[in-house]
């Protein structure tokens, strides 16, 4: 073939079928040109035999130093980057051109696959049905999740089978967590419909962080009865071993990429709610469980059978109510109904919400909040619950530590902003507070948000009186309405009667 050289297995090959055919047809079977045939059959010596041996063409520019230099810095220092030296040589060679750069690269990995130190091997596993699953957490942040115009700070929770590939995700508002770990789990486990033998998860080091040992130990044993309950052997890789679980951190990539791919094509990465959003991460990921699915039914039946309940995913606690009408937990103030101060409750911690509980009665659930990084505290207020003292209190607002989570909707603290700006402080508080008694009394907190922003945008203020009539009827006017209960002695003569004709 033209621009091709002829080596030494055609030539091989030429030699020994022109015995029995012709030149044309021995060259064509040795795949070359019948010039080249008759060339041969004048000089029968090889082609590696006639090649020289290839010359420098310039100086070798590494020569002086890679010897006397490179080679002792790699041995004192394994570990170095190839471009970590080739800096260091500039700094002490100046006249080193940069384009000896893949050179001296290429130089180092020869010299370190002859000389260096021994690498870590990789065994690849074979993976059996029903044998293993594996969980991990993943950082969503850099996705840039928002939520009715809001960023949504959040990791993913991941399960996944070894054997089949089934995938589970679940939307984590907290950091790596045992909540979050085993709420996660037991969702992937309960809709898969079975447990792996065996259960594998990284050291979960964020959620052992700045635990004193009688925690670690208690977190430990949590994990290991949540295991125990689904009949499962927990197991953990080396700390900081990535690829001991790599089943599921190169999945992590995977999974993330095919969100992107829905965001573009959906158009944008704001959602209305939270529910929204995880029912976007459910569909993707039975997207991506449907090309398993006979793997999958494989595997479901190897699976050990799920227990008769769920076991704890919560983490219970016990507060107390303080005069400011609420309680403070890791962090976040809550609070509660008034009725409640002085009292102990016990709050059940899930990783997106608290269940409060009076001894055995759940009493509401409350949405979880989160402690800033850098040590401030946040809180999670509803007005309802201090709006009849604020009533009483309406100066109490100027100053109010939570102020700005007590506004339900931006409208409110709005308002409440320009009243500040062109009324008194007295009387800017009265107002809103009224404002906000309204919104409870009447249950018309979206509607008056409205009618707020359309009363703001007109550049008026708020008149109470005219907002009180717009959303009437007024409780205090409502017709009282007595109800006149009847005798229990008419019952007792029907009941009697009724006694008499049967004895008759």
């Amino acid at each position: 073939m033209p621009g091709r050289h002829v080596t030494d297995h055609q030539m091989r090959l030429f030699m020994k079928l022109r015995q029995e055919h012709t030149t044309e047809i021995a060259a064509a079977k040795a795949s070359i040109s019948r010039a080249t045939a008759f060339r041969i059959k004048q000089d029968p010596q090889l082609p590696s035999q006639k090649t020289k041996p290839r010359e420098r063409r310039r100086p070798d520019p590494l020569a002086h130093i890679f010897d006397a230099e490179v080679v002792p810095l790699l041995k004192a220092a394994p570990g170095i980057r190839a471009v970590a030296v080739f800096e260091e040589m500039l700094r002490r060679h100046p006249e080193l051109s940069e384009g000896v750069r893949r050179t001296m690269e290429r130089r180092i990995r020869s010299w370190r696959a002859i000389h260096g130190g021994e690498q870590e091997v990789i065994f690849r596993q074979i993976h059996e049905p029903g044998r293993l699953g594996l969980s991990d957490f993943t950082n969503m942040n850099e996705i840039g999740i928002t939520i009715a115009g809001q960023p949504l700070d959040h990791l993913l929770y991941h399960f996944r089978l070894a054997y089949s590939g089934f995938e589970h995700a679940h939307v984590v508002l907290g950091g790596e967590s045992f909540v979050a770990l085993a709420e996660g789990l037991q969702n992937a486990l309960w809709f898969l419909g079975g447990t792996p033998l065996y259960h594998r998860s990284d050291s979960l080091s964020a959620a052992f962080r700045n635990l004193d040992a009688d925690a670690k130990e208690d977190l430990t044993r949590r994990y290991a009865d949540l295991c125990a309950h689904y009949q499962m052997t927990p197991t953990r890789n080396n700390k900081g071993i990535a690829h001991e679980n790599g089943s599921i951190e190169s999945p992590h990539g995977h999974l993330k990429n095919a969100i992107r791919d829905a965001l573009l094509m959906r158009g944008a990465s704001d959602f209305d709610d939270l529910d929204a959003y995880r029912g976007f991460i459910d569909e993707i990921v039975s997207r991506r469980n449907a090309r398993y699915g006979k793997r999958i039914d494989a595997e479901r039946a190897q699976l050990q059978p799920l227990p008769g309940r769920r076991t704890s995913d919560f983490e219970e606690v016990v507060v107390r109510v303080s005069s400011s009408g609420g309680f403070t937990l890791r962090k976040v103030f809550y609070t509660v109904p008034s009725r409640l101060i002085g009292h102990r409750l016990r709050v059940r911690m899930f990783d997106d919400r608290l269940d409060v509980f009076i001894g055995g009665t759940h009493l509401m659930s409350l949405r979880r909040g989160r402690g800033h990084a850098s040590g401030k505290h946040d809180q999670v207020v509803d007005y309802r619950h201090v709006i009849h003292s604020l009533r009483k209190k309406p100066m109490a607002l100027l100053q109010l530590v939570y102020r700005d989570k007590l506004f339900p909707r931006q409208e409110y603290r709005r308002a409440f902003e320009i009243l500040l700006d062109r009324l008194s402080d007295k009387q800017a508080c009265k107002i809103t507070v009224e404002l906000l008694a309204l919104a409870h009394d009447r249950g018309c907190e979206r509607e008056l948000a409205e009618r707020l922003r359309k009363i703001l945008d007109a550049g008026d203020l708020p008149d109470i009186a005219e907002l009180r009539t717009l959303f009437a009827p007024d409780p205090a006017r409502l017709p009282t309405v007595n109800v006149h209960l009847a005798s229990l002695n008419g019952y007792e003569a029907l009941i009697d009667a009724h006694q008499v004709g049967d004895a008759a």
